[in-house]
Parts: C-alpha cells; sequence; structure tokens
C-alpha cells in the first residue's frame, strides 16, 4: 500500500515517525509532504519518499492522510483538486473538520474516514479513535490495522468525535499539566526538577497500569493506598476541595467543543 502523509507539523510528523519506526509502513511505500523542506529532511535520510507538491504525492498513492490545521484543509483539497480519487481512502486527522468541506473533493467511491490520535503515536502508545464517515468496511479496517501498529484503536461515530478529541487528544495535555503540577509540588517538597519529573512520570505510568492490568475502576485502585486517617486521603481531600475533579470534568467539555 502507498501512503501519503500531508503535513509533516508535529501531528503529521509524529504520525509519519510513528509508523515507520513500527514497521507499519516500508520506507519506500510512504511519502510525506510539507511546504517547509526542512521538516521533511527526517524521512528523507530515513529512505521515504519527500516532496512539496501535494498533488505529485496523491496521485500516487492508495490512502492519503491529511494531518494539517483545520484552517489549511480547504488549501490542500484546492491543491489535489481535479485529481482523480476514485478507490482511494482519505484519513482527515484535522480536529473539527465537517465533512461537507471535504467531500466535494472526492469522488463517490473515496473512502472518508476520521482518525484522531494524539502525540504519543510517534512512539507508538497513542490512543486513536477511527471513524468512518463513508467507507467501505474494508476500508475502514485497513485503516483500524494500520494505525493500531502504533496504538490503541477504539471505533466512534461521528457523532462523538468531539468528546474523543478532548478526552485523547487534548487528554494527552491534560495529563501532562498534571505531570507539571506534580513536578512543581515536588520541587516545593525539597526534590530537584529531574528527579521530580522521573518520579511522577513512574508513578503515572505505574497507576495507569495498575488500572490496565487489573480492569479495575481508579477509584478500586485508590481505595488500596487510602489508610484511615492517613496522608493519602487527606491529599485527596485536600485536591478535591480546590476543585480537582470539577476542574478535569470542565476542561474535558471546554476542551469536546
Amino acid at each position: 500500500m502507498k501512503l501519503t502523509v500531508i503535513g509533516a507539523g508535529n501531528m503529521g510528523g509524529a504520525t509519519a515517525r510513528g509508523l515507520l519506526s513500527a514497521g507499519a509502513v516500508a520506507p519506500a511505500d510512504l511519502t510525506v509532504t510539507d511546504a517547509n523542506e526542512k521538516a521533511l529532511a527526517f524521512f528523507k535520510e530515513q529512505g521515504a519518499n519527500v516532496t512539496t507538491d501535494n498533488r505529485a504525492a496523491v496521485a500516487q498513492a492508495d490512502m492519503v492522510v491529511i494531518v494539517v490545521k483545520p484552517w489549511v484543509v480547504p488549501l490542500v483539497l484546492e491543491q489535489i483538486k481535479g485529481i482523480d480519487l476514485g478507490g482511494k481512502t482519505v484519513v482527515c486527522m484535522a480536529a473539527g473538520v465537517k465533512p461537507e468541506v471535504i467531500l466535494p473533493s472526492l469522488a463517490e467511491d473515496t473512502d472518508l474516514i476520521y482518525v484522531i490520535p494524539n502525540t504519543a503515536i510517534e512512539i507508538g502508545q497513542a490512543v486513536i479513535f477511527v471513524s468512518p464517515y463513508r467507507a467501505r468496511e474494508e476500508a475502514a479496517q485497513a485503516v483500524a490495522a494500520l494505525f493500531g501498529r502504533v496504538g490503541l484503536v477504539k471505533k466512534v461515530d461521528f457523532a462523538h468525535l468531539g468528546g474523543a478529541i478532548s478526552l485523547s487528544s487534548c487528554g494527552i495535555a491534560y495529563a501532562m499539566r498534571y505531570i507539571r503540577a506534580a513536578v512543581e509540588g515536588g520541587v516545593e517538597l525539597g526534590f530537584y526538577p529531574g528527579e521530580a519529573t522521573e518520579v511522577v512520570c513512574q508513578t503515572v505510568i505505574g497507576a495507569a497500569s495498575l488500572i490496565a492490568a487489573h480492569k479495575s475502576h481508579p477509584e478500586a485502585e485508590i481505595d488500596k493506598v487510602t489508610t484511615p486517617g492517613g496522608l493519602t486521603i487527606k491529599g485527596l481531600n485536600a485536591m478535591e476541595e480546590a476543585g480537582f475533579t470539577d476542574a478535569v470534568i470542565k476542561g474535558l467539555k471546554a476542551g469536546s467543543k
């Protein structure tokens, strides 16, 4: 399969690097495009095809992944206007771009599938929401299989894409903000920043791994470390008093609009 990734910025670059690293696509079968040639240097070194010409890249592809800023999508569609996209799969990773913006540029037999990952796709640890909008089953399965090489794939209907974006794509930033806050707290407790970062990151990895391994509710794992009258419950209650849970839920809702 010939794959073209349009956009080598933060998310596009992470996507292409992740797919290459996982062996999900051979360098010779991957084409990466970007207006900035410097952004393409890494992929050229890896043996992938690189170009600033979106038309040429799309024409020879079986699957086209559009990973640019939402307001750039119409420009990309204008650039590839007139190319026969029949039988191809177009994957849109641009958040908030509605189907009616994309569909007029596609052939009737072009598969349109929305894919929402987060930046951990670069290291094969992403959560990736796949939403087939107008697609054959085999095309949807091919997309899910491809991205399943670089993370956990969850299928979601188009109506829930906003929530998917907030929970995972934005959510990785929310998790990092907790890590940053905990590191700052660790420094106040007397740890050097590097040491605090190492401890907090491993603690978060451990917490997530316990829940995943036990398939348990987070509160069940919390109960195991909250001794009556102990320090953990005092810390948790202080966080709740400051609005921790409420702030997280409000942030998720805000990020889904």
